[in-house]
Protein backbone atom coordinates (compact mmCIF):
# COMPACT_ATOMS: atom_id res chain seq x y z
CA UNK A 1 0.00 0.00 0.00
CA UNK A 2 1.35 3.40 -0.97
CA UNK A 3 2.23 5.86 1.83
CA UNK A 4 0.06 8.95 1.57
CA UNK A 5 1.37 12.26 2.83
CA UNK A 6 -1.08 14.64 4.55
CA UNK A 7 0.33 17.59 2.61
CA UNK A 8 1.29 18.47 -0.91
CA UNK A 9 4.78 18.59 -2.30
CA UNK A 10 4.22 22.30 -2.99
CA UNK A 11 3.38 22.93 0.72
CA UNK A 12 6.49 21.00 1.75
CA UNK A 13 8.76 23.05 -0.52
CA UNK A 14 7.19 26.35 0.55
CA UNK A 15 7.43 25.51 4.25
CA UNK A 16 11.03 24.31 3.96
CA UNK A 17 12.07 27.38 1.96
CA UNK A 18 10.29 29.80 4.30
CA UNK A 19 11.88 28.21 7.37
CA UNK A 20 15.34 28.13 5.75
CA UNK A 21 15.16 31.76 4.64
CA UNK A 22 13.85 33.07 7.98
CA UNK A 23 16.33 30.95 9.97
CA UNK A 24 19.22 32.15 7.85
CA UNK A 25 18.17 35.80 8.21
CA UNK A 26 17.77 35.48 11.99
CA UNK A 27 21.03 33.57 12.40
CA UNK A 28 22.97 36.16 10.39
CA UNK A 29 21.74 38.89 12.73
CA UNK A 30 22.33 36.83 15.89
CA UNK A 31 25.82 35.86 14.69
CA UNK A 32 26.78 39.48 13.95
CA UNK A 33 25.48 40.72 17.32
CA UNK A 34 27.06 37.82 19.24
CA UNK A 35 30.45 38.35 17.59
CA UNK A 36 30.36 42.08 18.41
CA UNK A 37 29.42 41.27 22.03
CA UNK A 38 32.34 38.90 22.68
CA UNK A 39 35.02 40.48 20.46
CA UNK A 40 36.55 42.51 23.34
CA UNK A 41 37.20 39.22 25.18
CA UNK A 42 39.22 37.64 22.36
CA UNK A 43 36.63 34.88 21.92
CA UNK A 44 34.83 33.56 18.89
CA UNK A 45 31.26 32.21 18.84
CA UNK A 46 32.25 28.57 19.30
CA UNK A 47 34.54 29.39 22.22
CA UNK A 48 31.94 31.52 24.00
CA UNK A 49 29.28 28.88 23.36
CA UNK A 50 31.55 26.18 24.82
CA UNK A 51 32.22 28.30 27.93
CA UNK A 52 28.49 28.87 28.35
CA UNK A 53 27.61 25.18 27.87
CA UNK A 54 30.42 24.15 30.21
CA UNK A 55 28.95 26.43 32.85
CA UNK A 56 25.41 25.15 32.29
CA UNK A 57 26.27 21.44 32.22
CA UNK A 58 29.18 21.59 34.74
CA UNK A 59 31.19 18.54 33.77
CA UNK A 60 30.16 17.98 30.18
CA UNK A 61 31.84 15.52 27.86
CA UNK A 62 33.08 16.63 24.45
CA UNK A 63 30.12 14.75 22.98
CA UNK A 64 27.74 16.67 25.28
CA UNK A 65 29.33 19.95 24.17
CA UNK A 66 29.02 18.97 20.51
CA UNK A 67 25.43 17.78 20.83
CA UNK A 68 24.21 20.64 22.97
CA UNK A 69 26.16 23.22 20.97
CA UNK A 70 24.98 21.74 17.66
CA UNK A 71 28.55 21.48 16.40
CA UNK A 72 30.80 18.71 15.11
CA UNK A 73 32.73 16.75 17.76
CA UNK A 74 36.05 17.86 16.24
CA UNK A 75 34.93 21.51 16.44
CA UNK A 76 33.97 21.08 20.11
CA UNK A 77 37.27 19.36 20.87
CA UNK A 78 39.53 21.79 18.97
CA UNK A 79 38.00 24.93 20.42
CA UNK A 80 37.90 23.38 23.90
CA UNK A 81 41.64 22.68 23.63
CA UNK A 82 42.22 26.34 22.69
CA UNK A 83 40.25 27.42 25.76
CA UNK A 84 42.25 24.98 27.89
CA UNK A 85 45.49 26.51 26.58
CA UNK A 86 44.22 29.91 27.73
CA UNK A 87 43.50 28.49 31.20
CA UNK A 88 39.72 28.86 30.83
CA UNK A 89 38.80 25.15 30.76
CA UNK A 90 40.15 22.05 32.45
CA UNK A 91 39.91 18.52 31.07
CA UNK A 92 39.59 15.52 33.38
CA UNK A 93 38.42 11.92 33.59
CA UNK A 94 35.82 10.71 36.06
CA UNK A 95 36.71 7.92 38.44
CA UNK A 96 33.77 5.83 37.18
CA UNK A 97 34.22 6.73 33.48
CA UNK A 98 37.76 6.63 32.10
CA UNK A 99 36.61 6.51 28.46
CA UNK A 100 35.25 10.06 28.24
CA UNK A 101 36.98 13.35 28.86
CA UNK A 102 34.97 15.90 30.80
CA UNK A 103 35.30 19.67 30.65
CA UNK A 104 35.02 22.09 33.54
CA UNK A 105 35.34 25.85 33.70
CA UNK A 106 38.35 27.05 35.65
CA UNK A 107 37.98 30.01 37.98
CA UNK A 108 39.43 32.16 35.18
CA UNK A 109 36.87 30.72 32.76
CA UNK A 110 34.00 31.48 35.14
CA UNK A 111 35.26 35.01 35.65
CA UNK A 112 35.61 35.62 31.89
CA UNK A 113 32.11 34.24 31.25
CA UNK A 114 30.73 36.44 34.01
CA UNK A 115 32.58 39.42 32.54
CA UNK A 116 30.90 38.79 29.16
CA UNK A 117 27.52 38.80 30.92
CA UNK A 118 28.36 42.05 32.69
CA UNK A 119 29.20 43.66 29.36
CA UNK A 120 26.02 42.53 27.58
CA UNK A 121 24.07 45.48 26.19
CA UNK A 122 20.54 44.62 25.11
CA UNK A 123 20.45 47.67 22.81
CA UNK A 124 23.12 46.16 20.56
CA UNK A 125 21.18 42.95 19.91
CA UNK A 126 19.02 43.56 16.83
CA UNK A 127 16.92 40.37 17.19
CA UNK A 128 16.04 41.40 20.75
CA UNK A 129 15.10 44.84 19.45
CA UNK A 130 13.05 43.20 16.72
CA UNK A 131 11.08 41.24 19.33
CA UNK A 132 10.27 44.31 21.47
CA UNK A 133 7.17 45.29 19.43
CA UNK A 134 5.74 41.80 20.13
CA UNK A 135 6.43 42.24 23.84
CA UNK A 136 4.82 45.67 23.81
CA UNK A 137 1.76 44.34 21.96
CA UNK A 138 1.24 41.08 23.91
CA UNK A 139 3.06 41.87 27.16
CA UNK A 140 5.59 39.07 26.68
CA UNK A 141 8.28 37.85 24.34
CA UNK A 142 7.56 35.05 21.84
CA UNK A 143 7.57 31.68 23.58
CA UNK A 144 8.79 29.59 20.62
CA UNK A 145 6.42 26.68 21.34
CA UNK A 146 5.99 25.80 17.66
CA UNK A 147 9.71 26.15 16.99
CA UNK A 148 10.52 24.00 20.04
CA UNK A 149 8.14 21.36 18.73
CA UNK A 150 10.00 21.29 15.40
CA UNK A 151 13.38 21.08 17.15
CA UNK A 152 12.03 18.31 19.42
CA UNK A 153 11.06 16.27 16.36
CA UNK A 154 14.40 16.91 14.64
CA UNK A 155 16.83 16.56 17.59
CA UNK A 156 14.72 14.59 20.06
CA UNK A 157 13.08 15.25 23.40
CA UNK A 158 16.33 14.83 25.32
CA UNK A 159 17.90 17.78 23.47
CA UNK A 160 14.94 20.09 24.16
CA UNK A 161 14.56 18.90 27.77
CA UNK A 162 18.26 19.55 28.46
CA UNK A 163 18.03 22.91 26.75
CA UNK A 164 15.04 23.99 28.84
CA UNK A 165 16.46 22.66 32.13
CA UNK A 166 19.80 24.39 31.46
CA UNK A 167 17.96 27.67 30.79
CA UNK A 168 16.11 27.30 34.10
CA UNK A 169 19.41 26.60 35.87
CA UNK A 170 20.95 29.60 34.18
CA UNK A 171 18.01 31.82 35.10
CA UNK A 172 18.18 30.61 38.72
CA UNK A 173 21.89 31.50 38.87
CA UNK A 174 21.57 35.04 37.51
CA UNK A 175 20.70 38.31 39.19
CA UNK A 176 20.35 41.71 37.65
CA UNK A 177 21.97 44.49 39.63
CA UNK A 178 22.23 48.09 38.48
CA UNK A 179 21.41 47.11 34.91
CA UNK A 180 24.08 44.39 34.75
CA UNK A 181 23.97 40.61 35.01
CA UNK A 182 25.83 38.82 37.77
CA UNK A 183 25.96 35.25 38.98
CA UNK A 184 24.29 34.72 42.35
CA UNK A 185 26.26 33.44 45.28
CA UNK A 186 24.37 30.26 46.09
CA UNK A 187 24.31 28.29 49.29
CA UNK A 188 25.57 24.69 49.06
CA UNK A 189 21.96 23.41 49.27
CA UNK A 190 20.80 25.68 46.44
CA UNK A 191 23.78 24.67 44.29
CA UNK A 192 23.00 20.99 44.92
CA UNK A 193 19.33 21.48 43.97
CA UNK A 194 20.31 23.20 40.72
CA UNK A 195 22.83 20.46 39.90
CA UNK A 196 20.16 17.79 40.42
CA UNK A 197 17.79 19.56 38.01
CA UNK A 198 20.31 19.54 35.15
Amino acid sequence: MEHQTPHSLKQSVMFSHRLAQLSKALWKSVEKDWQAWIKPFNLNLNEHHILWISYQLDGASITDIANFGVMHVSTAFNFSKKLEARGLLAFSKKENDKRNTYIYLTDEGKELLLETFRSYDEHTYSVYGGALPIKELYGKFPEFSELLSIVRHVYGSDFVDRFESSLLKFEDCLNEEDGHLCIKSLSDDEQEDISKSS
